[in-house]
């Protein structure tokens, strides 16, 4: 049996929602031949995937897991989608994202000067768009820092660097040279994932902000609402006149990958993993824009050498 992938499109239409109604109305279709269909899916995997009862619609354990499998299911069939179509245009095109403070000229200088005719592209990610867009083929390979939800994906670690907190000018800490994880019991901490990735070893109580991207967290910092942590080069694409950052040596370091589809098999981008595997003692050394400007031009200058 095939799965029929505008059913599962159906089917998670309904369980994000749990609503056959509003989900209908989401899909532009009648709400009896939605019904319909997710009755059809269910007789196609023999599994029952909703309860419905005078309280609403709840999923089954057979319904909880097809969602947590449809979702890089569906991403990979965008991408094929997305891959046939460059390729029908003809366009020899390899897309690159990358998370803050990542340098990712060497390795794509070093990647061109071997495949002079196939153009990289450079896209900025946050962390919440890292395994969407590398499953649904937006970006066809990432680097990317932990933690990441690795279903489907192949991660390969390249490097760590070194973590700083975030405070608030005004914050008793500001001036020091380096501070220790004692220093910073009981903060709170204004952090973009869930609280159980916190890179410390004494939890932080949660300051109650889901941020979205560096921008946000800065500007909760600033409002004295709690701490955080980056990484250390991503403090120099981020300032704000309101904070400050602090070495925090003792602090659990930050882990950098290159990661790409598990289902992506392409000679081109295995290269660019070879090129970025051979870059990533110069990478992880960009700590400021000179130096990543130094880097480039001596990966470049190699790479037309070795050519």
């Amino acid at each position: 049996m095939d799965l029929d992938l505008r059913k599962l499109r159906y089917f998670v239409a309904v369980a994000d929602r749990l609503h056959f109604g509003r989900a209908a109305d989401e899909l532009h279709i009648a709400q009896p031949v939605l019904s319909r269909q997710i009755r059809a899916l269910e007789k196609d995997l023999d599994a029952s995937l909703f309860t419905r009862d005078r309280h609403g619609v709840a999923l089954t354990d057979a319904g909880r897991q097809l969602l947590a499998d449809a979702g890089p299911l569906l991403a990979s069939a965008h991408a094929v989608r997305r891959r046939v179509s460059v390729a029908a245009r003809g366009s020899r095109r390899l897309v690159v994202g990358f998370r803050a403070g990542i340098p990712v000229i060497p390795a794509a200088q070093a990647f061109e000067a071997r495949h002079p005719d196939v153009v990289v592209d450079v896209q900025r990610i946050e962390g919440d768009d890292q395994a969407p867009m590398l499953l649904d083929g937006r970006i066809d390979v990432g680097y990317v820092r932990l933690p990441i939800d690795e279903a489907g994906l192949r991660v390969t670690p390249l490097y760590t660097e070194p973590r700083v907190v975030v405070l608030p000018a005004g914050h008793r800490l500001a001036g020091k040279e380096e501070v220790t994880e004692a220093d910073l019991a009981g903060e709170p901490l204004v952090w973009h994932a869930d609280p159980s990735t916190q890179p410390t070893r004494r939890p932080h109580p949660n300051a109650g902000y889901r941020v979205r991207g560096v921008d946000e967290t800065l500007e909760h910092v600033a409002a004295g609402r709690g701490i955080s942590f980056l990484a250390r080069s991503a403090t120099v694409f981020y300032s704000h006149p309101d904070v400050v950052y602090v070495p925090i040596p003792e602090l659990a370091p930050d882990q950098v990958c290159l990661a790409v589809s598990a289902l992506r098999t392409s000679p081109v981008v295995d290269d660019f993993f070879a090129a970025a595997q051979a870059t990533a003692e110069i990478t992880a050394e960009c700590g400021n824009y000179e130096m990543w400007q130094l880097a480039s031009d001596a990966v470049s200058k190699h790479g037309r050498q070795g050519s």
